[in-house]
């Protein structure tokens, strides 16, 4: 009996030996533990093979380890959310084509101020070089937009795009197609400059670019619901557990257009918060030091302060494109995530027996110089042809957020 035991403990010790030499051999199969865009690894989970980190090889199979977008100059970045929009002014127009809903923007960026006359005169210069003199004449502002029969406004025609003085005023006489034109020439341009600094061969491609994380997303115009949501910027009103105490008229506190506060915002308590048209005949108030809104005309881009997302006149001063098709139930046919409107699917031009609205035309937000108060407020919305030109609408650009930094 004794020596049953022993050969029981002997055969109990061999199998021992045996699993731990087994474990021991499956524990020499490499680990990668949790690998992200930072920490690829050096070879492939799945195959082995060794990862090229050469950002100039374009024979290996390449991976990069910086994933963090290159978000371009002038964007601030807008953290998106749930939002409400639509129109919280009264609708005293009657058009009832921006009722309130609540909808979910994704995270984007958008340019801090509206594009200014030397921008756009930085981007016909570099034209020149590449398009005919009649194609470029096309790109060229309509500075006729200043001139008028019954007004003194025809010296803006031939200063108002081309005087240093001028040179930071946001651009007037731009159409809607024109604005799209400047902004695939801004991605394309930024994007070639991005490759020189990162000292990469002119051949490869865009999905090559993308692949080393130095592609450049494209820069457009913001869609509707981008621009609403970073004009109200209602982080600022953020309460404790995504609860927020009032909805926003204008993209500021408060329900007037006048600076209620003598700190929070820059300049004087009492100072106006837009450049706008006050009154019928009134740009600008009474002379004195100053103009009481920042100018008669348009002001310098930078005037006025910023809303919480800092973003530079978000009302008044210009209009700004977005690059929705108008339609007026638009509200009730978009999307809940992302709401963009490319056509007239859903809300089609028969149905309002007129011609007038067709998928040319476009629509423009924000408010301007021009306009009385009642535009300033970032659910109010018109339509103008995508073709047509005006000295009260200019533009800003946008750009997605590609995603997470490399988690």
């Amino acid at each position: 009996m004794r020596q049953s035991k022993n050969s029981m403990g002997m055969w109990m010790g061999v199998i021992l030996i045996v699993f731990a030499t087994v474990l021991s051999s499956c524990n020499k199969t490499p680990g990668y533990g949790r690998r992200t865009a930072n920490k690829p690894g050096k070879k492939s989970a799945t195959t082995g093979a060794e990862f090229s980190f050469d950002e100039q090889d374009s024979t290996s199979f390449f991976v990069a380890k910086n994933a963090e977008q290159i978000p371009g100059p002038n964007l601030k970045f807008i953290q998106g959310g749930r939002a409400v929009l639509g129109s919280q002014e009264e609708d005293i127009m009657a058009f009832r084509d921006n009722l309130e809903r609540t909808v979910t923007i994704a995270s984007f960026y958008m340019d801090e101020t509206e594009i200014t006359n030397n921008d756009y005169r930085e981007f016909l210069f570099d034209m020149k070089k590449n398009v005919s003199a009649d194609s470029l004449a096309k790109l060229e502002p309509a500075e006729d937009v200043w001139s008028g029969r019954m007004s003194f406004n025809d010296l803006y025609q031939s200063y108002y795009f081309r005087f240093p003085g001028f040179n930071f005023y946001p651009v007037a006489g731009v159409s809607w197609t024109q604005a799209n034109a400047y902004a695939k020439w801004r991605t394309d341009y930024v994007q070639e400059l991005i490759r020189k600094e990162r000292e990469l061969d002119s051949a490869m491609t865009k999905n090559q670019l993308i692949e080393r994380g130095v592609a450049l997303a494209d820069y457009r115009l913001p869609n509707e619901a981008e621009w609403e949501y970073a004009a109200k910027a209602m982080i600022g009103t953020q309460y404790l557990e995504e609860n927020q105490e009032y909805g926003r008229i204008y993209p500021w506190d408060g329900r007037g257009i006048r600076n209620p506060y003598n700190v929070k915002r820059k300049g004087k308590q009492g100072d106006f918060l837009a450049n706008f048209k006050r009154g019928r005949g009134d740009y600008a108030g009474i002379a004195g030091n100053q103009t009481n809104d920042g100018e008669i005309l348009p002001t310098n881009v930078y005037d006025m302060a910023p809303n919480d997302f800092g973003l530079y006149h978000m009302a008044g001063n210009m209009n700004e494109w977005v690059y929705d098709v108008y339609r007026p139930l638009s509200f009730q046919d978009f999307d809940d995530l992302n709401p963009l409107r490319k056509d007239g699917v859903y809300d089609e031009e028969e149905n309002y027996e007129t011609s007038m609205l067709t998928d040319e035309l476009r629509v423009y937000k924000g408010g301007s110089w021009k306009d009385v108060a009642y535009w300033l407020s970032p659910g109010t919305r018109r339509f103008m042809h995508q073709d047509s030109a005006t000295n009260s609408i200019g533009f800003r650009c946008a750009m997605i957020s590609i995603g997470e930094k490399g988690n």
